[in-house]
């Protein structure tokens, strides 16, 4: 069996990398990019023209992991990048410039095993083991951005945003609607199923929400809406950023998920005999959610940005805790039932790795499914505005103030360091205890402007 379902996935394979090949002759491309994604996040990227289109193909061209943030050591810097032929799409970002085309890459090691610090393959192995449960993860992300105006050098001015305009705005209070409705045409252009957009709270902010799928699909889409995003403003003479909370007063940008477990093309977090229509499943998967919240927190949020938006009133999820509608809350269950039935995750921002993201959230919510965890009583309330009390009863308890407090929960869990394997997950809180470190000890504006004619 084993043979025969190898020979399948061999002569698919071949099939593919011959269409590949043809394509790029037919439509004239000149360049492939071959993409993948560093443990914080960040794309990086092989060009090669199509000479080395066949040798890459086969996933023989090989790179210097050592210069690649959190990958090899000087001693043990030779990858492998094995192109993932699913991925592959035609791409122009640029006008005028040369054809180019985009495939994603899983890294392997000289051994030919997969690198224990790829974020792709830490993804493909949760979803596998949420396949041997019978299940597949569904991710459904918005996506939030400011634009800046930028100056001669191309650099964003901070203080010249793009524009004053506000919630679900039209031109010409949003003037950042031909560049939104570009950024659209690219994305659909290249198989994105648009679901919104429109101006977002914060004057130049904006939002852009894609179709959910399955989750290693919306990981690689996320890296290419990112790419998009930043190409299309550049275009239009902006300057994009997903920085979590540019402005004090203002509310910051999101990355929610919106997530559901399918089985046999059904989804199983809905149940027509329940009074809120979410079976036992949904129920465990949030429990598990609930349970390691404050583990999860520093994937999720990962700079020291990240907290400056998690703060209370800007509809930001300070508190962990789940309801139908309230958005001060951790998770938030939309309306929506039948095969739409999903559990929003509020607290990631577009500063986390989607990989890495999608992966402790799926091993969270399978972990309250094998051990049956019951959430807490859902909070239908504002949180912000509870009592003590109120607090103690419903059980809801507050997310990490900041990146350290993130980082010290982590490195108690066995859960993620499980999940992202040992590799990972001491290089990501290394570095970023280094981060933490290097932002307690430096002298901010706000310490001279506050003390320095005070004191």
């Amino acid at each position: 069996m084993v043979t025969v379902e190898s020979d399948l996935f061999s002569k698919r394979r071949a099939a593919l990398k011959k269409k590949i090949i043809t394509e790029v002759k037919e439509q004239n491309i000149k360049f492939i990019r071959l993409l993948f994604t560093d443990i914080f996040g960040f794309s990086k990227n092989v060009s090669i023209t199509t000479d080395e289109l066949e040798k890459a193909l086969d996933g023989e061209l090989m790179f210097d992991g050592s210069s690649v943030d959190g990958y090899g050591r000087i001693e043990e810097s030779d990858m492998y990048l094995v192109p993932d032929l699913d991925t592959f799409q035609p791409v122009t970002l640029r006008p005028g410039a040369e054809k180019v085309a985009h495939i994603y890459c899983d890294v392997y090691g000289t051994d030919k095993k997969p690198f224990e610090g790829c974020p792709r393959q830490i993804l493909k192995s949760a979803l596998a083991e949420a396949k041997e449960l019978g299940y597949d993860l569904n991710v459904g992300p918005e996506g939030e951005f400011f634009l800046f105006n930028i100056d001669d050098s191309g650099n964003p001015i901070v203080n010249d945003i793009h524009d004053n305009a506000g919630y679900f705005d039209l031109s010409p209070f949003d003037q950042g609607e031909k560049t939104r409705r570009d950024i659209i045409l690219k994305m659909k252009q290249l198989g994105f199923s648009i679901e919104a957009s429109h101006h977002e709270v914060a004057p130049g902010q904006h939002e852009v929400d894609f179709r959910y799928n399955e989750a290693l699909d919306i990981a690689d889409k996320w890296m290419t809406f990112k790419l998009i995003v930043k190409n299309i403003a550049h275009n239009h003479g902006l300057y994009a950023s997903f920085i979590p909370k540019p402005f004090s007063k203002e509310s910051g940008n999101a990355m929610h998920c919106n997530q559901s477990l399918v089985r046999n093309g059904k989804n199983v977090f809905y149940d027509s005999k329940t009074d809120s229509e979410l079976s036992k499943t949904a129920e465990y998967y949030i429990g598990g959610l609930i349970k390691h919240a404050k583990s999860i927190a520093a994937i999720c949020n990962p700079t020291i940005n990240s907290y400056k938006r998690l703060v209370p009133y800007y509809e930001a999820p300070t508190n962990i805790a789940w309801s139908a509608s309230n958005r001060s809350a951790f998770i938030r269950i939309p309306d929506t039932r039948g095969a739409g039935t999903r559990v929003e995750l509020r607290t990631p921002d577009p500063t986390a790795n989607p990989y890495l993201v999608y992966a402790v959230m799926l091993k969270a919510g399978l972990d309250g499914i094998k051990n049956k965890i019951e959430p807490p009583k859902r909070v239908d309330k504002n949180i912000y505005d509870m009592t003590k009390e109120e607090r103690e009863e419903f059980e809801v308890e507050q997310y990490p103030r900041n990146l350290q407090e993130a980082l010290d929960y982590m490195e108690k869990s066995s859960l993620v360091k499980e999940t992202l394997g040992e590799h990972t997950f001491n290089i990501f809180l290394r570095e970023k205890r280094k981060e933490w470190i290097d932002f307690d000890t430096k002298v901010h504006d706000w310490e001279i402007n506050k003390y320095l004619c005070k004191y």
